[in-house]
């Protein structure tokens, strides 16, 4: 489990969890602490239980056991519609955005479920692709454009802790840096956000505190001070 800050309390706290689908026991005893205001990133492969994580945090497995608390709060157990009252945003790989609506009326769809969520100026000086797109029905955007309009729709809901699942995946590098720079923009306005990677170089200068997942199990947890001292390590468990 990761050392305590002196002081300070986490803003989200998991501890022994463990989940599965149907039969199948996928999460082994994860353990995972994020304090408020910083860029968490989740690593490993494929099938680590990454995306499960952040699934179990929302309320979307069908059965896990364990603690899940948010400023000490137990969600294990609650709705995913009352999760994410407390303030949690996900943001999924699928994107889910609707093509049949353009990308300004996909960003007003989700309601404001906690104070505090951004308007369309800030979102359009957060994300200046979205503005210029803002009439294009959602077929018309880039895979780009729809990751920042997956990541924008979240922010209208007042969500102030935003669980990202593999953000860069397949875009373009021009893409990729425009979303690392509103990730920094974020976490400078006191977002927290926890970010499931398996891009180690976007993550790398993005992140506070960095977890390494294998089958179902946090096996390494380091501060970004010590990532030198562990790249031997990422390198044998993720390649990079």
């Amino acid at each position: 489990m990761r050392e305590a800050r002196a002081g300070q309390q986490p803003l989200l706290a998991i501890e022994g969890l463990h989940a599965f689908y149907g039969e199948s026991h996928v999460l082994h005893g994860v353990d995972l602490q994020v304090y408020p205001g910083e860029v968490v990133a989740v690593l490993g492969r494929n099938g680590a239980g990454r995306t499960t994580t952040l699934k179990a945090v929302m309320g979307l497995m069908g059965r896990a056991k364990g603690s899940i608390r948010l400023n000490g709060a137990q969600l294990l157990g609650l709705a995913p519609h009352d999760i994410a009252r407390h303030g949690i945003g996900y943001c999924p790989e699928e994107r889910g955005i609707f093509a049949s609506l353009s990308c300004e009326e996909n960003l007003l769809l989700p309601p404001r479920l906690a104070a505090g969520g951004m308007g369309l100026d800030q979102i359009y000086a957060l994300f200046p692709n979205l503005r210029e797109r803002r009439a294009s029905p959602g077929t018309r955007l880039s895979g780009g454009e729809q990751q920042m309009l997956a990541l924008a729709r979240i922010l209208r809901t007042g969500a102030r802790l935003l669980l990202l699942d593999e953000t860069s995946e397949g875009l373009a590098p021009v893409i990729v840096q425009a979303i690392g720079r509103a990730i920094r923009q974020l976490r400078a306005l006191g977002f927290t956000l926890v970010m499931v990677e398996q891009n180690f170089r976007f993550a790398a200068p993005l992140a506070d505190y960095f977890y390494v997942m294998e089958g179902g199990r946090m096996v390494q947890g380091f501060a970004t001070a010590q990532l030198a001292a562990h790249m031997d390590m990422l390198h044998t468990q993720l390649g990079v």
